[in-house]
């Protein structure tokens, strides 16, 4: 059995995809970008204050599913700039403090709504 879910405080999904399912004790994040919630738009401020924003977004929806970032299990950080790696990482470091998840970071292309980071979650319920 599997529960969407979905909170006006993150971004609203820009195609036909729930922010987050919870499914079998576990919690799957859709790629969450830098979109404030309030706009729809991506933040302005470069890669960390999107780092930010993509974070903030992560840590809404675990929260509407009864989760949290701490219980998080893996990560995926895709990046249209690899060389913003550091600048990225010094943001998602502070979100993940100790214990921090398993992590997979690529470049890309270029991703949907000129988002310069997406990140997608598994957390335990």
């Amino acid at each position: 059995m599997k529960e969407v879910i979905r909170t006006d405080k993150a971004g609203a999904p820009i195609g036909p995809y729930n922010q987050g399912i919870k499914a079998g004790g576990f919690v799957f994040v859709a790629g969450e970008k830098g979109i404030d919630p309030r706009t729809n738009k991506i933040v302005p401020g470069g890669i960390a204050a999107e780092t930010r924003q993509t974070l903030e977004n992560i840590k809404a929806i675990l929260e509407a599913a009864g989760s949290s970032l701490d219980k998080a299990v893996a990560t995926t950080v895709y990046m249209v700039d690899i060389a913003e790696f550091n600048e990225m990482n010094e943001v998602y470091a502070q979100y993940f403090t100790r214990d921090a998840p398993g992590r997979t970071t690529v470049a890309v292309a270029a991703l949907p709504a000129g988002a310069r980071v997406e990140i997608t979650v598994v957390a335990l319920a």
